[in-house]
C-alpha cells in the first residue's frame, strides 16, 4: 500500500470513529462567504464601449470555444483585470494569428 492510500485509510478511520469536529463559527463564515459572493454577482449598471469588428469577433469566437456567451467573457476579463487577477500572456506566444491583407 502506498504512502497515499495508508494515510487515506488513517483519515478514514479517524473520521469513521468521530474523531472530526466542524470549526467553530463555520455556519457563520459560510453565510459570510455567500454573502459576499452574492454581492459579487450583482450586475447593475450597464456599459457601452466602441471596440473594433475583428475585437468582437475574436472575443465571440472565444467565448464560443468556452461556451459562454461573449459578453460574460467580456465581463468576466474585466473583473479579473480589476482585481488583479488578470494573467498576461508570455512573450513567446502570440495572443492573435497575423492575418493577410486581401
Amino acid at each position: 500500500m502506498s504512502k497515499e492510500s495508508k494515510l487515506e485509510a488513517e483519515i478514514l478511520a479517524s473520521f469513521e470513529r468521530g474523531e472530526w469536529q466542524p470549526a467553530p463559527k463555520v455556519k457563520s463564515e459560510i453565510a459570510r462567504f455567500a454573502k459576499m459572493a452574492s454581492a459579487s454577482l450583482v450586475k447593475d449598471k450597464r456599459v457601452n464601449i466602441r471596440i473594433s469588428s475583428r475585437d468582437l469577433n475574436d472575443i465571440q469566437a472565444k467565448a464560443a470555444e468556452e461556451a459562454i456567451p461573449y459578453q460574460t467573457l467580456m465581463a468576466s476579463v474585466l473583473h479579473k483585470y480589476v482585481t488583479g487577477r488578470l494573467v498576461e500572456p508570455s512573450p513567446s506566444r502570440p495572443t492573435r494569428q497575423k492575418r493577410r491583407a486581401s
